[in-house]
């Protein structure tokens, strides 16, 4: 079964999403088996991550964005900004999808992991994130 995030981020950085996440796969019904996220953009990606200290993310942000800068001059690609192409390199160095086991109707996360949309744009996008559940057994929905 495959459903749809919309997601509305409204800053550049890491916003978690893991409650949505974990919303749909409750929603579901599914017992056991596997949550593969799929982002469906060119210039945001996916990251497990840790959720519980935020300077873990401000740190992620500020090492990504000093490996990777506006206004560099090696950059054609500028027609929507120029955070347009370092946006696109981001996105190329991170991953857009992710799979995460269920169990007991539960995504098997770690303890301190939370699952985030990295944004790299600095104007807000709606973004649609595609949650495929494959279920061990057949599920019982309810959505």
């Amino acid at each position: 079964m495959v459903y749809t995030l919309n997601l509305a981020p409204t800053r550049p950085g890491l916003i978690e999403i893991t409650d949505r996440v974990r919303g749909v796969v409750s929603e579901s019904g599914m017992s056991s088996g596997l949550c593969t996220l799929f982002l469906q953009h060119t210039s945001a990606s996916l990251l497990i991550q840790e959720n519980a200290d935020p300077a873990v993310c401000r740190d992620l942000e500020a090492w990504l964005n000093r490996c990777v800068t506006e206004g560099d001059s090696i950059f054609t690609h500028t027609s929507e900004g120029l955070d347009d192409m370092p946006a696109h390199v981001k996105s190329a160095l991170l991953p857009a999808s992710l799979s995460i086991p269920v169990s007991e109707n539960e995504l098997m996360l770690g303890t301190w992991q939370g699952i985030f949309l990295f944004e790299h744009r600095r104007l807000p996008r709606e973004r649609s994130l595609l949650v495929h559940l494959t279920f061990d057994e057949d599920p019982k929905l309810s959505l």
